[in-house]
């Protein structure tokens, strides 16, 4: 019995723990460069949100509270649902009533959910909520629409 193993190339080669082989370099090596590519890309995503907003979610934040005691007639915005901003091609007004996009589809905002306050934040924001009927809406405070 041998432990020559017919590996199909031009030559056999021998079954050892030994990887130090040139193979086994290179797949050491294409393992180092993989790690290394992952860990650069995870970065560059990261990198997106340190240029993340003021968006009221942080406790160091002057808007934090505001955001907190946000109310529309259905309740207090942020007890159940997350707030997001919406670009203007995203909302519409007409007829004193709202329309906002949301996910590629559009969902009217019910008069209720409208919040009258000043807009601090300055951009349009909705607060949709999902559930067993569908997407409802929390809150939606209108922005500038520049």
């Amino acid at each position: 019995m041998t432990n020559w193993i017919d590996s199909g190339g031009a030559s056999a080669r021998r079954c050892t723990d030994d990887h130090t082989g040139p193979i086994s370099r290179q797949r050491r090596s294409n393992g180092t460069a993989l790690q290394i590519a992952g860990v650069a890309l995870l970065l560059s995503l990261g990198s997106h949100a340190g240029h993340a907003r003021d968006d009221g979610r942080y406790a160091n934040s002057p808007l934090k509270q505001w955001f907190d005691g946000l109310r529309s007639g259905k309740g207090p915005c942020c007890s159940d649902a997350d707030g997001y901003a919406v670009s203007d091609p995203d909302w519409e007004s007409k007829n004193g009533h709202y329309r906002v996009r949301i996910e590629g589809e559009w969902y009217d905002v019910p008069d209720e959910a409208l919040i009258t306050e000043p807009n601090r934040a300055g951009r349009t924001m909705v607060w949709p909520i999902k559930g067993w009927g569908g997407m409802t809406i929390r809150c939606f405070m209108p922005g500038s629409m520049t």
